[in-house]
This record gives C-alpha cells, sequence and structure tokens, in this order.
C-alpha cells in the first residue's frame, strides 16, 4: 500500500509538495510543508500524532 502523496500543505494551502519536496506527514497521511510544520511544534492538528520525513519519491526518468 503506497503513501498519498499530497501536493499542498494541509495548514497554509499555498506551499506545493511535489514528490521529491521535503514534506512532514502523519500516520493518516496528513501533509504539511516545513514551516508548518515547525509552527506546530510537529504535531498534527487533526489527530495530535507525530510528524514526520515524508519519503521522497524520486521520479523514474531520473533513475
Amino acid at each position: 500500500m503506497a503513501l498519498e502523496m499530497r501536493e499542498r500543505c494541509e495548514r497554509c494551502e499555498t506551499a506545493e509538495l511535489p514528490p521529491d519536496a521535503p514534506a512532514r506527514i502523519c500516520s493518516y497521511e496528513c501533509t504539511f510543508c516545513v514551516p508548518c510544520t515547525e509552527a506546530m511544534q510537529g504535531i498534527c492538528p487533526n489527530c495530535g500524532g507525530e510528524l514526520v520525513p515524508r519519503p521522497r519519491r524520486v521520479r523514474k526518468d531520473d533513475h
């Protein structure tokens, strides 16, 4: 089962988060940009879980 790679920060809704960009994610796949995560002290506002670095996906043509 693959992670849903959301393309925008759920808090500011302006930060674009392509699959190879740094982002933070909780166990429910809520996704935030790094500045918003820092402002929220690394805690997901939806579930209260820890926000951790989201794995990056490399585009297939980059291999």
